[in-house]
């Protein structure tokens, strides 16, 4: 099974920690949404989307691109990272919706924050994502390959 996980991680690199966690689980190929070339994603069996949470959603590059580029009726699944624990996928749900696109599963953890005002206080979800939190990207990508 070939997966393709196109994700956002700037700032302190939450997601991107997530995905080396589990890119060695399968055949994972990594696109940085910022630097993807390849824009045919039809060769994949799965495609994921990572994201950390930007004001209560996925990165605008990564909504785009979904929108722009994810084929029809794909196989697909959702890693983010937050600072505030709520529900921030309705957007790329309402994607795959409307691409016929099956969701497979979907994952979120506490990411290492300092947005606006929280830079000043430091920052909260200080050392995450950690290791208990690389477990159960683990766990939920195991399930996804299987």
């Amino acid at each position: 099974m070939k997966i393709a996980i196109i994700y956002y991680s700037e700032h302190h690199g939450n997601t991107k920690k997530v995905l080396d966690a589990i890119k060695d689980m399968a055949d994972v190929t990594l696109f940085d949404v910022k630097k993807i070339k390849e824009k045919d994603l039809i060769k994949y069996d799965v495609i994921g989307f990572a994201s950390g949470i930007y004001h209560t959603k996925y990165h605008k590059d990564i909504l785009e691109f979904a929108e722009d580029y994810l084929p029809h009726s794909q196989n697909v699944f959702l890693i983010y990272t937050y600072g505030v624990k709520a529900n921030y996928t309705k957007e790329m749900k309402k994607i795959f919706k409307d691409k016929s696109c099956k969701l497979l599963g979907s994952f979120g953890c506490r990411g290492f924050d300092t947005y606006g005002p929280l830079k000043y206080i430091g920052g909260i979800a200080k050392k995450h994502p950690n290791d208990k939190d690389l477990n159960k990207a683990r766990e939920y990508f195991r399930k996804i390959i299987q």
